[in-house]
């Protein structure tokens, strides 16, 4: 039974009320007066298909939502307003964060119009209550990591692309405009699926860590909508994300051999006991005083090969159990990444810059990929894929040019070339 003007206009005030708009800011979107929007939504006025549709975007929910019989409760945007009301008022975030919103939408209509089974692309959930202490809180996140990482077969080497490791897991991303306290944020819906963010004002080698962050609180935390603040890093869930991260990044093992490719990262005595049939010969090695010292260029080359901050580079070897730098190692290397001389040691050392070599790949040759095969199955039309391109800033004539490059011709196509020939 389709739904009458009073219902849609019920469920319209619903979603604007969720999104903490009012009927003034709404009427400016679309240039349209107040009592204009309060006639819709007291049924009084029809609602176009095209203004239905922006309407939707506004309030970063699915057109189906107003459509169907069944109410659809928990979306995206009034589960994390609920928990994180003061987002509302970010505007330029909001903008954002619609768009990726529908982005998700359009993947996951994609992925069920060509049968994609989405079990495959749930990540893992690890079960665990929430951290008492500190300490307890870095050995949960250190322990799922290694956990992640066995599970995704990473290995010890270095992650290239982290979003493209979570997107390959079924995490939808991108990067928003956030407020600079706000690293990034994680929400789980319905028609989007998992959708991680972080802040694209943020420098790129900052976005990986948080990307890391995000996806520790996707295994640990998906039951709620997390939003990561700076001034918030003391809470446990925030620790136990950040442990994760170092560690998830930064695997214990691979920092230990690339450090030991300095010739570094012994223990300065070790001793040996070797049997020989009658009795055990000891055998101890001491090395120079100071060769194990790990120097700026060292921890320099490290973070540039795990592609994280140095300061994270120098937390992590500090907490590892034995830590490669001593207190003392720790402090001096501390004042010398704080004064700002590891871009001129990085240049020295013909490193490239962060910014530049960590650059992320963008999750779209997925998301038009998909968009491509619907077509060329007929399960949706050329306009729509265009319009699916344009969200992912593809311009109609770069879209038109994929297309033909391609090879893709859907059977509406086809018949019609052949009756025109």
């Amino acid at each position: 039974m389709p739904v009458n003007r009073e219902e849609l206009g019920r469920r319209l005030k619903e979603a604007r009320e969720a999104c903490g708009l009012i009927q003034e800011n709404v009427g400016r979107q679309f240039n349209l007066s107040r009592s204009t929007i309060a006639q819709m939504e007291l049924g009084n006025r029809a609602v176009t298909s095209l203004e239905l549709d922006r309407l939707a975007f506004l309030y970063g929910k699915d057109i189906r939502d107003f459509l169907s019989e069944e109410v659809v409760e928990g979306d995206v945007m009034t589960v994390l307003f609920r928990a994180h009301p003061e987002l509302r008022n970010d505007e330029p975030m909001m903008d954002a964060l619609r768009r990726n919103l529908a982005i998700g939408r359009e993947l996951s209509s994609l992925e069920e119009l060509l049968e994609v089974e989405r079990d495959v692309l749930v990540p893992a959930v690890y079960p665990m209550k929430a951290p008492k202490t500190m300490w307890e809180a870095i050995q949960q996140g250190t322990g799922v990591a290694s956990e992640e990482r066995r599970r995704l077969d990473l290995g010890d080497d270095p992650i290239q692309d982290i979003a493209d490791v979570m997107e390959s897991g079924g995490v939808r991303t991108g990067e928003v405009p956030l407020s600079e306290d706000i690293s990034g944020l994680t929400v789980d819906g319905p028609d989007v699926g998992i959708l991680v963010v972080v802040n694209k004002e943020h420098p790129r080698i900052r976005q990986r860590f948080s990307f890391a962050h995000e996806y520790a609180h996707v295994l640990l935390d998906r039951d709620r909508p997390t939003v990561s603040r700076t001034s918030e890093r003391e809470d446990l869930r925030e620790v136990r994300a950040n442990a994760f991260a170092a560690a998830f990044l930064m695997p214990e093992e691979g920092v230990r051999r690339y450090v030991g490719g300095f010739g570094k990262g012994q223990q300065s005595r070790v001793t040996a006991d070797v049997y020989d049939g009658e009795g055990v010969l000891r055998v101890q090695h001491r090395t120079m005083p100071g060769t194990q010292d790990l120097q700026i260029y060292d921890l320099v080359q490290l973070a540039h090969h795990f592609g994280v901050s140095e300061i994270a580079t120098l937390y992590r070897v500090r907490n590892m159990k034995p830590p490669l730098v001593t207190e003392a190692e720790f402090d001096r290397l501390k004042l010398i990444v704080e004064s700002g001389r590891s871009r001129e040691i990085r240049s020295g050392l013909g490193l490239p810059e962060p910014e530049e070599y960590w650059r992320r790949r963008e999750f779209r040759h997925r998301f038009l990929a998909l968009g491509l095969e619907a077509y060329r199955r007929d399960r949706i039309s050329r306009s729509k894929l265009i319009e699916i391109a344009r969200l992912v800033d593809l311009p109609t004539d770069a879209i038109k040019r994929l297309i033909d490059d391609s090879g893709v011709e859907s059977s509406r196509d086809r018949d019609a070339s052949v009756s025109g020939g």
